[in-house]
This record gives structure tokens, C-alpha cells and sequence, in this order.
């Protein structure tokens, strides 16, 4: 049965952002000037526009949830504040249920999830919400094995991996997918997330849709019940972890599966090819369902002979009455800058651009949100 989704509390949502190594912030380095260069020219009428208040003093902004988003959020939010100044961005990344919590509490003017709030959790918010579709990404399934050409795995002996019944690398599951290559004989390490996350969600929806004995013992989910393995904190816990374990697995958001120790498994989509997390085979995914709404929007495990299966949107959570006029303004107008020109710093980063049927419903969404007066923040 699906587990129980439980809500980690956010202990602080002032700007938090762990520490970084020194390639890690060259890395962020470079990909901003990228992001700069690219996004200059397209959105110079909206910094105008969006910054000309918010330079007169300053706004702050903060931000809970997610860590699938947190490398997009770090490089857009820094180029945004380059552009408005006046606009101070705080963003902690602390997994999708504790920025659920926070955005519930109002411990945060926005939050983040890679599966949207359920109507009992939107009921359980201060005041109606909307949840804007805000970037587009994928997850790899990462090892740690030295030597060895890229595996081959499907969706059933993933499960079967997680779930404990496969705990060997030379499994003969395995070595059937991977036929010529010499696996070790060495345990699984398993790695999973220990905090609620919509990493997990999205994981946990494509294992439930190929696999009916996952569905059944372990179902979907943000949180939980897992049978087998060692929980760590966020993205970057995982695959920290699984870098530096080998022989150990573990699902990460693309952009976090960098590293000299880390591989990308391929995977065996529905059409039957394997396909690896690149920007095409994403954007393969999701172009076979172009219309997503909040309560349908899971795109795992869709057809196509390139889709890559273990993709997904992630939302930010916005309330739809702004009791500050200037907050409410800058919040909007920061979020309508992500979901359009803010999506060249996706680019650059690994995630994959947010279609224009996608954008126009982010900017339609926006357009729900009032300041205290009624009126709407975006024109």
C-alpha cells in the first residue's frame, strides 16, 4: 500500500545553502555567465519593467522545498538578482513535503515540489494557492562502478533493486540486461531519500506504473515505507553518498549525477530502446503529453521510441491573495522571468526548457495572483 505522505517541518526558512565545493562554484560560475550571455537580450524590456519598483528599495524574497530545483534556482535566482538588484532571493532547499510545510505556515513567500499539493494539502494552506509549472527535468539512476560500460536496466529489476529481492550486482537479472559484461560480485548498496521529496514521488510513480509488485508493497509517494537501503537528505545527499560508496545505487536529479565515480544506468523505455537523461530524451518524454494541469501531471513512462521514462515537471507554490503589494509584485514578477526567459538557465545547467504551451500556462496561472487591493500583479 502507498505510504503515508508525512510532512518534515521546516526548521528555518531564512536563505540556506549549504557549502559548495570550489569546482562546484566554478561550475556555478561558469553556467551563470552562460545564463547571462544567453538571456541579455531576450528579457531586457521585462528587467525593466519588472525591476523599476523593486530598485527603490529592497524586496526580499524566500523560498522553500525542493532539492531537484535547487541547482536551476541557485543559477536563475543569481542572474535575476544581477538583472533587479532591488530583488534579494533566499531559497532553502530542503525537499519538497518541508517546503510544502513552510509554504503552508507562511514560513516562506513561495514554495517548491516536484508533484503538486493534493487538495487536502492546498485546504490545509493559509488561503487559496496556485501551483505554477516551473521547470522540467529528469532522474538518472546512478552507481558507483569503476571500469564497466554503461548498464542496462528496466524499470522491474530497478524495483526489484529497491524492494531488496536483487541485492547482488551479478544478479543473473542483471547480468541478462547486460549480456558480455563482467559484473562484480559485490552487494547493492542501496541509496534512497530519508526526507519527504517529490524526487522520490516522481521514482516511486514510474516503479508503481511498470512494476505491479512495487505498486502493491510500497506504491507512491513522497514518503515512504522502503524495504531496503540507506536514507539521506536531499539530492545532493544521495548522490554524494553514492559517489563516494561503491557499488552503491541511488536516484538523483539529472544535474546532481556529475562526478568522476557517477554513471547514468539506461534505462529501457515503453517502446523497448535504452535510453539515457539527456535534453532530447526529456523533451521526448514530455512531448507526448503536451497539456498538463496540477491534478494531471505525471508525464513517467510515456511512449515514444525516445522518451526518456523517469522525467517530471516541478511547481512552485504561490498564494493567490499577496497581503503586500510590493512582495506580491516582485514574487510575481520573478516567477513570470523564470518560466520564460529564466528557462536559459535551465538550459545550461541540464534541465530542459519549459515548452510555450507550458510557459503560456505558467503566466495564465500568475494571472490568478492579486495584491491586497484586489488587483492582479501581472499585466
Amino acid at each position: 500500500m502507498p505510504a503515508n505522505d508525512g510532512r518534515h517541518a521546516c526548521k528555518s526558512c531564512h536563505a540556506r545553502t549549504g557549502t559548495i565545493s570550489a569546482a562546484a562554484a566554478a561550475i556555478l560560475t561558469l553556467a551563470l555567465a552562460a545564463c547571462t550571455a544567453t538571456t541579455a537580450a531576450t528579457s531586457a524590456a521585462g528587467t525593466a519593467d519588472a525591476g523599476a519598483g523593486a530598485n527603490r528599495a529592497e524586496v526580499r524574497l524566500t523560498g522553500a522545498g525542493s532539492t531537484f530545483d535547487a541547482p536551476f534556482f541557485d543559477l536563475a535566482f543569481a542572474r535575476y538578482h544581477q538583472e533587479n538588484p532591488g530583488v534579494a532571493i533566499g531559497y532553502s532547499s530542503v525537499g519538497s513535503s518541508a517546503g510544502i510545510a513552510a509554504f503552508t505556515a507562511k514560513q516562506a513567500n513561495f514554495g517548491a515540489s516536484d508533484v503538486p499539493m493534493t487538495a487536502a494539502e492546498q485546504a490545509a494552506a493559509r488561503g487559496a494557492s496556485v501551483q505554477v509549472p516551473v521547470d522540467l527535468g529528469a532522474e538518472a539512476i546512478a552507481y558507483n562502478l569503476t571500469g564497466l560500460p554503461r548498464l542496462h536496466l528496466t524499470g522491474p529489476v530497478i524495483a526489484q533493486i529497491f524492494l531488496g529481492q536483487i541485492s547482488d550486482w551479478n544478479d543473473p537479472a542483471i547480468a541478462a540486461l547486460n549480456p558480455g559484461i563482467s559484473l562484480p560480485h559485490a552487494p547493492i548498496f542501496v541509496m534512497h531519500r530519508a526526507d519527504g521529496s517529490g524526487t522520490t514521488y516522481i521514482f516511486s510513480s514510474y516503479l508503481s506504473s511498470v512494476d505491479p509488485a512495487w505498486a502493491a508493497k510500497v506504491g507512491t509517494g513522497k514518503s515512504l515505507h522502503w524495504p531496503a537501503g540507506v536514507g539521506e537528505q536531499g539530492n545532493s545527499g544521495v548522490a554524494e553518498a553514492v559517489s563516494h560508496i561503491p557499488f552503491s545505487i541511488g536516484y538523483i536529479e539529472r544535474s546532481y549525477s556529475k562526478g568522476p565515480t557517477l554513471v547514468d544506468a539506461a534505462i529501457r523505455n515503453q517502446a523497448g530502446n535504452y535510453v539515457t537523461p539527456t535534453t532530447a530524451s526529456i523533451a521526448a518524454d514530455a512531448a507526448q503529453k503536451p497539456g498538463i494541469t496540477p491534478t494531471d501531471f505525471s508525464i513517467v513512462n510515456e511512449p515514444g521510441a525516445d522518451s526518456y521514462p523517469i522525467s517530471g515537471y516541478s511547481w512552485a507554490l504561490v498564494y493567490t491573495h499577496q497581503a503586500s503589494q510590493a512582495t506580491g509584485q516582485a514574487l510575481a514578477n520573478l516567477l513570470d522571468w523564470l518560466t520564460h526567459a529564466g528557462q536559459a538557465c535551465a538550459a545550461v545547467i541540464g534541465y530542459v526548457p519549459l515548452r510555450p504551451q507550458i510557459q503560456q500556462l505558467a503566466r495564465t496561472t500568475l494571472g490568478q495572483v492579486t495584491g491586497p487591493s484586489g488587483t492582479h500583479l501581472l499585466g
